[in-house]
């Protein structure tokens, strides 16, 4: 019987919405206002870590099986490496170009950190798509039911509690009901509690702070949620 690859989609989904949103929420972001650039910022370190330790996993728990097992796959599993190095890169000069925005939330400084986003993003939905169509059904081939838990566990093992919390949420907001039964119907059961019990709660407040339309030096704005879509 297959593995069924599906929940790598969903996680794959929050990261094409959230590298698309971090454009335009930093683009928008007044020059001089520190407050509104530190939400931003904090949250571009969530998907930034996020987007490290679910990359990690895969380097480090998925290719080597594969490359072991699947021969005829072997170049995509090898495209898969080298895709994983250039999005690296553009993380990479995230770390240095998002705390240089958030000290002062200058114009300069903002627009070389979405000029890297965009390239990030162009990287980035490379390889996702890429991912999906060649590599995911050789995971469903090859490997075992087992191995593929062991990427979750490896996310959560690596993931500041509270952090995972945001990202559990970034995964389930765009996902329909079987979706969300099925992701969290495989979270450990205290994980799973901990959404329950405060972790719902307080992704809403969290990404209504992040999404929220903000005055501007005095002028009045209605906000509203950023509008979802697949890219």
């Amino acid at each position: 019987m297959s593995v069924n690859t599906q929940d790598m989609e969903i996680v794959h989904r929050a990261f094409r919405r959230e590298s698309r949103l971090l454009i335009e929420l930093i683009a928008a972001v007044a020059p001089g206002d520190t407050a509104r650039a530190a939400v931003i910022a904090e949250h571009c370190r969530d998907y930034r870590l996020g987007l490290k330790n679910h990359h990690e996993g895969e380097d480090e728990l998925l290719w080597p099986p594969l490359l072991a097992r699947a021969d005829p796959g072997a170049d995509v599993i090898l495209r898969m490496q080298a895709q994983h190095e250039r999005v690296e890169a553009t993380l990479t000069k995230l770390d240095a170009a998002v705390p240089a925005w958030e000290t002062r939330a200058g114009a300069d400084e903002r627009d070389t950190l979405v000029a890297i986003l965009v390239d990030h993003r162009a990287v980035l939905l490379e390889h996702l798509d890429d991912e999906e169509a060649t590599l995911l059904p050789l995971a469903a081939e090859y490997i075992t039911e087992r191995e593929w838990a062991s990427l979750g566990e490896h996310l959560v093992a690596n993931t500041p509690k509270l952090t995972l919390l945001t990202l559990l949420g970034l995964v389930l907001e765009d996902a329909d009901r079987a979706e969300r039964a099925a992701l969290l119907g495989a979270l450990p059961t205290p994980i799973r509690a901990i959404w329950y019990v405060i972790g719902r709660l307080r992704y809403t407040r969290h990404i209504r702070r992040v999404r929220a339309a903000r005055p501007r030096f005095g002028t009045r704005s209605s906000g509203g949620p950023a509008r979802r879509g697949r890219r």
